[in-house]
């Protein structure tokens, strides 16, 4: 079953998790802020229209008399809104009588626009006959004279002498609501707007708010980066009480992943002295003793395992720490050091060692240990196979370090070169060593995520080119 794609899209960035939690929130606060003020506004305008129809429905019931017939009458002079004289001005009244009472109780038809303003010309209003009571008041909405929306308000009035039974008159006062609902209509769109701007604001609000809120995730992120790219060994900077147990925990899994790598290293080099001992003294044992082949075949031994625990001492050690944080090993002043030992060993050959041209910013992203490892082998191994010159280059290639160590010997056929990179393997049985050198090179690079490769070198002989994990410059 395919998972829905909405929890895709919190999980994938905490910003926009929370931007578009704040924004549907405000979203939805702002349509209903919007609605609620138009509701208030919209009663609040009809009431004060009711409020104002009655008004005028009271002046005409004060002016409203009735002759001895029983006839009714209004002076439109008495009348002191001149709106009642003009045609169609969008007020207007109007007097209906009422008929007898059916034996339902509903009212009969009567007789409409008995009297009416002269607003209203020659229209009536037509109403929908209402059992009233004497006095009670009704509003609703209805079709003007010229079909426009009207609101009314409506009393039952009756009237009558001793002579005559009481009869029923219905005064109608009436206006247009065109205007009103065009005020309405703007204040809505005035409103609409005033909350869009006030949405944007606080959307705005909210963006700031979750920049500086997420800031101490940033600032843990550039300590991760430090920590990374070798620059620190543990979570180092000002932040929060709520990141504080994070940081705290973080730094303590580092410290104690430390103590065991460091437990292990001090255990293979226990285990590494121990052998030693025996070893060296079978060795002692097999040259102090009289020639023979058995004595020969225990020197060769003891001197294969002497290499082969020296060789796989780097390798736990370069597998230990491979991936713990905070490795930076500077590369001239590896070099500097290891110039100086070639120099020294091989003194009777006067090899002239030239590593002038590093760059010093440039950095190794592991164990110190492990870089003197895989360039002491590459330069013995220079030195060995030089004339008179070996010379050592490094650049940055982005996130790798490229080591080349050059020297101006006799070189290796290039259909042999994979061969001499596989543990135990030499072309020259004439020269001393083990043939474990450039294997071991090759083991430690590929633990740290790097490679060796043989070619030809600009100086006429072999170029070593060594592929390392580069360690950033230290930002300020």
């Amino acid at each position: 079953m395919t998972a829905p794609w909405w929890p895709r899209i919190g999980t994938g960035s905490l910003r926009l998790r929370l931007l578009g939690a704040t924004l549907v929130t405000l979203a939805l606060a702002l349509t209903g802020a919007h609605w609620w003020l138009s509701s208030l506004f919209r009663d609040h305008v009809w009431r004060q229209f009711d409020v104002a129809l009655v008004q005028q429905l009271d002046q005409l019931t004060a002016r409203l008399s009735f002759d001895s017939e029983g006839l009714p009458s209004i002076d439109p002079g008495s009348l002191s809104d001149p709106r009642w004289d003009r045609p169609y001005s969008g007020l207007y009244w109007q007097l209906d009588r009422v008929g007898a009472p059916t034996p339902t109780g509903a009212p009969a038809p009567g007789r409409t626009g008995v009297l009416r303003s002269r607003s209203l010309w020659d229209s009536q209003l037509h109403l929908p006959l209402d059992a009233l009571a004497p006095g009670s008041l009704h509003t609703h909405e209805a079709a003007g004279p010229g079909g426009e929306a009207v609101r009314v308000v409506e009393r039952t009035v009756a009237a009558g002498t001793h002579a005559r039974e009481i009869d029923a008159w219905r005064l109608i006062v009436a206006a247009d609501t065109q205007e009103t609902q065009q005020a309405m209509g703007r204040f809505s769109g005035l409103l609409a707007a005033s909350l869009a701007g006030l949405g944007a604001l606080l959307a705005l609000a909210a963006l700031a708010q979750v920049s500086v809120g997420l800031a101490p995730l940033r600032r843990m992120r550039e300590a991760l980066q430090r920590l990374r790219d070798g620059h620190a060994r543990r979570l180092e900077g000002d932040f929060p009480m709520e990141l504080q147990p994070l940081i705290h925990d973080f730094n303590s899994v580092l410290e104690r992943n430390a103590e065991v790598v460091e437990r292990a290293r001090t255990q293979a080099g226990n285990l590494a002295h121990a052998l030693k001992t025996p070893l060296a003294a079978l060795r002692n044992a097999a040259r102090q003793s009289a020639p023979s082949e058995l004595g020969t075949l225990v020197s060769e031994q003891v001197e294969q395992a002497q290499r082969h625990i020296q060789w796989h001492l780097a390798r736990a050690r370069a597998a230990a720490t491979q991936h713990l944080p905070g490795q930076r090993t500077p590369l001239a002043p590896a070099l500097a050091g290891l110039v100086r030992v070639m120099d020294k060993v091989h003194a009777e050959r006067a090899i002239a060692v030239n590593a002038n041209a590093v760059a010093p910013e440039l950095a190794f992203a592991g164990e110190a240990q492990d870089l003197q490892d895989m360039l002491g082998n590459l330069l013995d191994n220079a030195c060995r196979s030089a004339r008179r010159q070996v010379e050592v280059t490094a650049q940055r290639d982005g996130p790798q370090l490229c080591i080349a160590v050059d020297d101006d010997g006799p070189g290796i056929d290039p259909e042999l070169r994979p061969a001499v990179l596989r543990r135990g393997v030499r072309l020259d049985e004439m020269v001393p060593g083990s043939g474990l050198g450039l294997s071991i090179v090759v083991e430690l690079a590929s633990l740290y995520g790097g490679e060796l490769a043989l070619q030809d070198s600009p100086l006429g002989g072999l170029r070593a080119l060594l592929i390392l994990p580069h360690s950033p410059e230290t930002r300020p």
